[in-house]
């Protein structure tokens, strides 16, 4: 195999800044005296972090579990929920690895499409027509469109859902750095939604933590399914989460992170603004950028030595405008200079008309 292509300025990843991670010395020193944890009976969950968490939870969920990151979660939840042939909706565009988990369990997606406030409910009425038994979708931050789910959307969705037996499954990537509102369909229909939560945005990828909550119904049957896998979550790296969500050093650290990536997001939207080009969204570290062709596109961010990530893998089917995604939290500075490589790129190709 060949070596991946190496940029100057790397913003395909979609991945976190790691210089606005949090200190991960200070909490490794501060489990010193932390209980040990070597017994295979204890619950997969600390009380302490499960306690904490919930504070901070959209909804009160009846029980709480933590996987090896969201897409250990959401595998877990496909998995456990569905079954070859099983139709599950899901907003278009949707995260790669989802629709690959979906691929790979042998689920058929059927999408969901957005605007400026989340899923479209006549969008979503279409698929539980076409007996969707799940509901994929992510209320804030969307990657990659950025959108945020507003709460009238949300009671709107609900009101769609209601009827249906559908399981609903948010998967809330930004907690920690999120601007918007956390709204959830669980403050309306609790006993159907599976809401989960990751943590690597926020304190590290290397984390691989996730927490998932909702009914006991819901969740119990996971916990079982792990019980003969992989069991629990590391109990230690629960314990440094648990340390990051409490020291006020590490909060202090992730409210810094979230002003910067804010800063960044909105310098480079703005400064897209100012060239014609509007771009949707509202919160996250992505943005989805309109383009004449994708291709063309890409190469011209290239030959000045940036990297984006195509639009396509986001997308179920064809026929939808060309889009690429940009990584807009990595964007430390030259905000101007991407600006105007963007600007070049979006109308690589061709003439468009924005």
């Amino acid at each position: 195999m060949g070596s991946p292509v190496r940029f100057g300025l790397d913003l395909s990843t979609g991945v976190p800044d790691p210089a606005l991670l949090p200190a991960v010395g200070p909490a490794l020193d501060a489990l010193g005296d932390a209980p040990a944890t070597h017994h295979y009976l204890d619950d997969p969950v600390l009380p302490e972090l499960a306690e904490q968490i919930v504070r901070t939870w959209p909804f009160r969920p009846e029980r709480l579990t933590i996987a090896d990151g969201a897409t250990d979660a959401m595998d877990s939840v496909l998995r456990q929920f569905g079954g070859y042939g099983t139709r599950v909706a899901i907003e278009n565009p949707a995260f790669p690895p989802f629709l690959d988990l979906l691929d790979a369990a042998g689920l058929q997606p059927i999408p969901v499409e957005l605007d400026e406030e989340g899923p479209r409910p006549d969008a979503l009425a279409e698929t539980l027509a076409q007996g969707a038994a799940l509901f994929v979708m992510q209320p804030r931050g969307q990657n990659p469109t950025g959108v945020t789910m507003t709460a009238k959307r949300s009671a709107a969705l609900a009101a769609v859902l209601a009827p249906s037996d559908t399981v609903i499954v948010e998967d809330d990537s930004l907690d920690g750095i999120a601007t918007t509102e956390l709204v959830s369909i669980g403050t309306h229909l609790p006993d159907r939604v599976l809401h989960i939560r990751s943590f690597s945005k926020a304190y590290g990828p290397d984390l691989r933590l996730a927490a998932i909550g909702g009914a006991a119904r819901l969740i119990e049957p996971i916990e079982r399914r792990r019980q003969l896998g992989q069991g629990w979550s590391s109990r230690l790296l629960q314990r440094l989460l648990l340390e990051f969500l409490t020291s006020a050093r590490s909060q202090g650290q992730v409210a810094d992170a979230r002003r910067e990536y804010e800063r960044r997001r909105q310098g480079l939207i703005e400064a897209l603004a100012r060239g014609g080009l509007r771009v949707p969204g509202d919160d996250g570290i992505n943005i989805w950028v309109p383009v004449l062709d994708e291709v063309a596109a890409l190469q011209s961010l290239a030959a000045g030595g940036i990297g984006a990530a195509p639009g396509s893998p986001f997308r179920i089917g064809t026929g939808h405008p060309p889009r690429i995604r940009v990584t807009v939290g990595l964007l430390a500075d030259d905000e101007q200079d991407v600006a105007a490589a963007l600007l070049a790129a979006a109308d690589a190709g061709g003439l468009i008309s924005r």
